[in-house]
């Protein structure tokens, strides 16, 4: 049994907690002084004391906390985390059954219940991600909730937390069944992805971009010529490839990027030597394509939210419509910019108001073909709209 806290929220905030808003802020609450310890299950109260919802205390990016539940009566144990992630199962049951796609998020935080966890699936292995220690210290009866509902090769964990070392200093990531071969293979629209469980706080793969990489294949790829910047691991490149691109060139700063993004085309048996690849600065090949008037047919811009090198620190929210423009000038004429990004704290409606200020200060014209946001597997709360962080927008240009 979880200790259990009383907090005053302050009138201005009771109504939205009352409508169903999940995330506990920092200025919501009277008194947060009288918490001091994370994990800690919090009943929210109005100024006369009366039960609004009830919660955990767990510090993340985004807030204090989350909302679990409105019944003041609900045990916070295995059995309400059980209930959570049956849920979850039964509201991804197609993707269980798709044997193209073997790679899946089965719980995505607040859109499935409980904020701050989220639990991916990779060809019978499960990886949890803890994203405050809150969250961490109920794990014992989230792990058993979770293996008391899915057959399980495997179960691993990330944890995407500072707590000065406390837990962050792991020999690995595994947690109970067979360890995972470095890689296992998953399957994506029919492709192969090559996951690694237990190498660093990334797999190999962002599954959120599942539907974009798909439509880069099957609608714009064929016999284009395609530059896929700030490539990760490749997986833009190889839906492009995998589309009949007549060429792909990737570029990431970080040196892995090369060996990762070669080995997600050999085992689709894309021919490397046919793709170019280059560890670079993204700002600074930009530059570069500039200078040598090099132009594509297609270009991919998925920035980080914040990066940082040695001579540029880039903010989506600042700089994303410089960046634009730079994509912009080495894309062919009725070619397509992929723009995306994760950024959670602004709109669509501002992401589009980015590309049209980059095309007008280059005096441009584009058309917007289609855009995206999450995929279904990645649950939204029809409460906490931020949670639908991915904006993807496909542009073509005119002029």
């Amino acid at each position: 049994m979880y200790k259990e806290i009383e907090l005053s929220v302050k009138p201005e905030f009771v109504q939205e907690y009352q409508e169903g808003y999940p995330l506990i802020s920092k200025e919501s609450i009277v008194e947060w002084s009288r918490v001091t310890k994370e994990g800690v299950i919090v009943n929210l109260l109005d100024d006369k004391k009366r039960f609004i919802v009830k919660g955990y205390y767990g510090i993340q990016n985004k807030g204090y906390g989350w909302v679990l539940t409105s019944k003041r009566a609900q045990k916070i144990d295995r059995t309400f985390f059980a209930e959570k992630i049956e849920s979850a199962i039964e509201y991804r049951e197609d993707f269980y059954s798709d044997k193209s796609t073997t790679a899946f998020r089965l719980f995505n935080g607040e859109g499935d219940g409980v904020g701050g966890l989220s639990i991916d699936y990779f060809d019978g292995f499960y990886l949890v991600t803890w994203y405050s220690i809150g969250i961490y210290e109920l794990k014992e009866d989230i792990l058993e909730a979770l293996k008391s509902q899915v057959e399980y090769k495997g179960i691993y964990q990330k944890k995407r937390f500072d707590a000065k070392g406390q837990y962050l200093d792991d020999a690995d990531d595994f947690v109970c069944g067979d360890r995972a071969d470095a890689p296992i293979i998953v399957k994506e629209s029919g492709a192969n992805f090559a996951i690694y469980l237990d190498d660093g706080p990334m797999v190999g793969v962002f599954l959120d971009q599942r539907e974009v990489r798909k439509t880069i294949r099957d609608k714009y790829a064929k016999g284009k010529n395609v530059l896929n910047t700030f490539s990760y691991t490749g997986a833009f490149s190889l839906f492009a490839a995998l589309g009949g691109s007549s060429k792909t060139t990737s570029v990431d700063l970080a040196n892995r990027s090369r060996s990762k993004t070669e080995e997600q085309f050999s085992i689709n048996a894309v021919d490397v030597q046919k793709q170019e690849i280059i560890v670079e600065d993204v700002f600074n090949y930009f530059k570069y394509a500039l200078r040598k008037k090099m132009l594509f047919d297609m270009v991919v811009l998925d920035p980080p939210s914040f990066a940082r090198s040695k001579k540029h620190t880039f903010s989506v929210a600042k700089d994303y419509v410089k960046l634009l423009k730079e994509a912009i000038q080495i894309t062919n004429k009725g070619g397509v910019i992929v723009a995306s990004t994760n950024y959670a704290n602004f709109s669509m409606m501002t992401f589009r108001d980015f590309i049209f200020r980059a095309f007008k200060e280059l005096n441009g014209k584009y058309i917007v073909e289609e855009s995206f946001s999450l995929p279904k597997d990645f649950r939204v709360s029809n409460k906490f709209r931020e949670g639908d962080y991915l904006k993807v927008v496909f542009i073509r240009r005119v002029r």
